[in-house]
């Protein structure tokens, strides 16, 4: 509060600084306003942007007469005479030959020319947000050449590129403003949850593929940059507000609302702030696939059934009855849409202090606070609402024109979320006991078929009997045992999520380019500690917090040769996890610029990455229901205990007595393969089972191959590229079946008194499921390759497109129990036709991209993610003398629904109208 106080006092109170004031705008040579554009005083720190319709005011406190230079992405650069602060300065850009000149960062952590770019990069400005067709700047990502989106829900989506994509894409990077916005329990990037206000972006950079030897472990299958905004070059207060609905056939129609505001001012040359306040709530897509999940085509009327959006039918059992089939009956779920209440909302605030000690861009120290507030759908093992889920990030940083040093921590709290499944399982529980469920199902069913009736009937009265009484959605007794259910954590008989997980991370980095000549050179590192807070709910934490940490440095050399035609670029990056041997990823890359003005890009590279497993692949230890998940850090096989009940006198005489104590060894050295129990079971043989033979997991490594071509042909940008990557003890799930009794053995040794017994255990129903987190031993290959294509076809008409092409190999029958999970479609083609200047004012995008079909892999549920065609479409208009921009927009325009991740809710049609006020 404090902070908050100082902050707004410097906010409102700055304007005692003395300031002097210029005007004007910038347009193009058709007269069109110019937005984004920096206007900058040349010799100056000072400096800001235009607005949507091009104008621009400029605070200083140097008075005229001083020169302004002018420069904007695809426009030759400008500098302009101010000879006084009442003059009206008007601008006028003329077009580059080529948009290829402008400047990225990200790619080798320094300014330069997106042509000389040592790998892949896509990128996105100020203009490119006002083009988009899509809801928000976010949802536009994926129409950018490389990316594939994956939508758990209407407000939590997760960016991947070159395969290998889930929800939780912990192969995937992404900062905002310098910092990691991944969660502190889960690694994964929590989407735009706790991001940036699309008010307030200044530019997103794509890296597609490893970044390892500059950022480390996370960034092993890609890298998204976000940069908002400066207050010392931006300024004022902008706002927007967004209204329309969304469309699906499974919630109907309903009303969506985004809205927020940007608060940025430049006091004098040392200080400035900026304050951001964003909020969207809507209805989510519904997710109402009843399809079974384990056999095809089987469906709500089957005895066994497990639906994918139905939460307590994973409950189920094999009743002991001769005159019963022998495949297990479920309980009767719930519906997920009975689960939630069905509502989205993000509410995102963003504070943040900037102190230039020296009056200029020598040294900058910034104080920066980001909030996330909201309710969403999160899927991974299993459905999770995210209600009332609350995340924030608070960062000091030092940075100058050659370095920066900065720190930051993130800490999250699950409000009141919950787990669906569970959520099914304990209300069913609330009502009636399993045991006594199955009793009076088994009873009726034996009864019904003694009485003549045929099986199919006899199952229909024995789920009628059982189920008298049950709770139905919408009736107090559902209502009352839902909130005690999802107020409770323990999984026994309760559903909520608890967590209170921290990050504390920092980075540093110099460049000597001003000290060394002869080349470019840096040296950076940085230092991450996890705090693992989830009560025993997730992670074996119950007697604590769970800490570790991780370290790394690199270095890059670049140099340019040849009439700076040849550039070479070497980096090297040594990592350290707390539990794992060091890593080292080497990046060496070379880029020939040729023609006569260097337009002609031809770049290759090759490097190494890593991903160090994930805080889930080392430390969970969570009951699923169907399996425990469990992590493979050593302390944690021991931490996880468990004691179970054991059916049956002989078992009990195996075991010796009623009950059992396992822990987490059990799985890694006394246990079976899934896929050879499911065999044993069928065939009723045991020399099918085999004993599982699985490492603790380790970190996954790639070599990745990339060649490029980039150029401006004729009017026309041309970037194609191709890549070829092989990974080694590639992360994944293993699921194996641990007998309670008995000694897991291969064939040689069922013979033995510990085979027999714990064959005899697999028969009774005496094991524990686990799912385990583990590499194959197996090489993945993966390859691909892109080609995008832009061109201005007719005066200011711009046709875009691009296509990209991925496939995998992976020899599944040398690993059975292995799931690669590369969820990536093998052809994606996006396209793009618009103007934005058709009339004064005026301008219009229209957007299209197709996939196709495509296999989904998740431990949640597999099957076939369908193809699909979606076409959005918006036309804006500019009112100069308000200030203002309305944009008016859909997407999915008249397609059919369509899904991006199996489980999770198609989706439909989405219209708004936004309206923007730069003044």
């Amino acid at each position: 509060m404090r902070m908050y106080l100082l902050f707004m006092t410097l906010f409102f109170c700055g304007i005692s600084f003395a300031q002097n004031t210029i005007s004007g705008s910038v347009t193009d040579r058709n007269n069109q306003p110019v937005p984004g554009a920096n206007i900058k005083i040349v010799g100056e720190s000072s400096g800001t942007t235009t607005d949507f319709d091009g104008s621009f005011t400029l605070q200083s406190s140097r008075k005229p007469p001083y020169v302004i230079e002018v420069t904007s992405v695809g426009f030759e650069s400008q500098k302009v005479s101010v000879s006084s602060s009442t003059q009206k300065v008007l601008v006028q850009l003329e077009g580059e030959e080529t948009k290829l000149n402008e400047i990225v960062v990200s790619a080798s952590r320094t300014p330069e020319r997106v042509l000389e770019s040592p790998v892949t990069i896509e990128r996105m400005g100020i203009v490119e947000i006002k083009k988009t067709a899509s809801p928000s700047f976010y949802d536009g990502l994926e129409n950018m050449k490389e990316v594939q989106m994956n939508t758990s829900s209407m407000s939590f989506k997760s960016i991947n590129t070159r395969g290998f994509a889930t929800v939780a894409n912990t192969r995937f990077m992404q900062l905002v403003d310098g910092m990691d916005n991944s969660s502190p329990l889960l690694n994964f990037v929590l989407g735009n949850l706790i991001g940036v206000s699309e008010i307030d972006v200044q530019s997103v950079e794509l890296l597609p593929g490893a970044s390892s030897a500059l950022y480390g472990a996370n960034a092993f299958n890609g890298i998204l940059f976000m940069t908002s905004k400066s207050p010392f070059t931006s300024q004022g207060i902008r706002a927007y507000a967004k209204f329309g609905q969304t469309t699906q056939k499974a919630a109907g129609t309903n009303d969506y609302l985004d809205y927020g505001v940007r608060m940025a001012k430049a006091f004098n040359k040392y200080i400035a702030g900026k304050a951001n306040f964003a909020y969207m709530r809507g209805t989510e897509w519904h997710a109402v696939n009843y399809d079974d999940k384990t056999v095809a085509g089987r469906d709500r009327t089957h005895y066994g059934y497990d639906g994918i959006n139905v939460y307590g039918d994973e409950v189920s059992t094999v009743i002991p009855a001769p005159t019963l089939p022998s495949d297990k009956v479920s309980r009767t779920g719930y519906n997920e849409v009975d689960l939630t209440d069905n509502k989205v909302s993000n509410t995102k605030i963003d504070l943040s202090l900037h102190v230039r000690p020296f009056g200029d861009e020598r040294l900058e120290v910034i104080w920066q606070s980001k909030f996330g507030y909201g309710n969403t759908v999160y899927q991974g093992a299993n459905r999770y609402y995210l209600n009332n889920f609350f995340m924030q990030q608070h960062k000091i940083e030092f940075k100058g024109k050659n370095f920066f040093l900065r720190g930051y921590t993130t800490t999250e709290d699950g409000g009141q979320s919950y787990d669906m499944l569970f959520t099914g399982i304990n209300i069913n529980r609330k009502w009636k006991s399993d045991q006594q469920w199955f009793t009076e199902y088994g009873t009726t069913f034996a009864q019904s078929t003694l009485g003549g009736m045929l099986p199919a009937d006899a199952h229909r009265a024995a789920r009628a009997r059982a189920d008298q009484g049950r709770f139905l959605p919408g009736t107090p007794e559902f209502r009352n045992a839902f909130n005690q259910v999802t107020n409770e954590a323990s999984v026994l008989t309760g559903s909520k999520l608890v967590d209170n997980s921290r990050i504390y991370h920092s980075d540093v980095n110099y460049n000597f380019k001003d000290l060394i000549k002869f080349a470019e050179i840096q040296v950076g590192g940085s230092y991450r500690q996890y705090e693992l807070n989830s009560f025993g709910r997730i992670y074996t934490d119950a007697n604590g917090p769970i800490k570790y940490d991780e370290y790394g440095a690199y270095t890059q050399v670049m140099k340019k040769m040849i009439d700076d035609r040849l550039k070479f670029t070497g980096s090297i990056r040594y990592d350290k996890a707390q539990n794992f041997d060091g890593n080292i990823s080497p990046r060496v890359s070379l880029v020939y610029s040729g023609g006569q003005n260097k337009n002609h890009n031809f770049r290759g590279s090759f490097q190494t990455g890593f991903r160090n497993p994930t805080t889930q692949d080392q430390y969970i230890g969570f009951n699923v229901g169907s399996a425990i998940l469990l992590g493979s850090a050593p302390d944690n096989l021991t931490r996880f205990v468990e004691t179970l009940p054991i059916n049956g006198a002989v078992g009990q005489a195996f075991a010796g007595g009623s009950t059992v104590t396992i822990n987490g060894l059990n799985a890694y050295d006394n246990s079976y393969t899934a896929s050879s129990v499911a065999s044993f079971a069928a065939a009723a043989n045991p020399a099918l089972l085999r004993k599982t033979n699985a490492g603790l997991v380790k970190p996954e490594e790639v070599k990745a191959i990339e060649l490029g071509y980039r150029s401006f042909i004729n009017r026309t940008s041309i970037d194609i590229n191709g890549y070829y990557n092989i990974y080694n003890n590639f992360i994944g799930n293993l699921n194996v079946v641990a007998p309670l009794y008995g000694t897991a053995t291969d064939e040689g040794g069922l013979a033995t008194a510990g085979g027999q017994q714990s064959v005899h255990a697999l028969q009774n129903g005496n094991t524990r499921v686990f799912q385990l987190y583990t590499n194959t031993p197996l090489e993945i290959e993966s390859i691909g390759f892109g080609i995008g294509l832009s061109r201005k076809v007719y005066k200011e008409f711009e046709i875009g497109a691009n296509y990209n092409y991925a496939e995998f190999k992976f020899d599944q029958s040398k690993d059975p129990s292995f799931e690669a999970g590369f969820n990536t479609p093998k052809h994606r083609i996006k396209a793009s036709f618009g103007n934005e200047k058709l009339f004064p004012n005026f301008g219009f995008n229209v957007s299209g991209r197709w996939n196709s079909e495509y296999l989904w892999q998740s431990s949640f549920a597999d099957g076939t993610i369908e193809a699909a065609t979606v076409i959005d479409a918006q036309l804006n208009y500019n009112f100069p003398s308000l200030k203002s921009t309305l944009k008016i927009g859909a997407s999915n325009i008249g397609g059919k629904e369509y899904g991006q991740v199996l489980g999770a809710g198609l989706i439909g049609q989405q219209y708004f109208a936004s309206w923007t006020i730069n003044p």
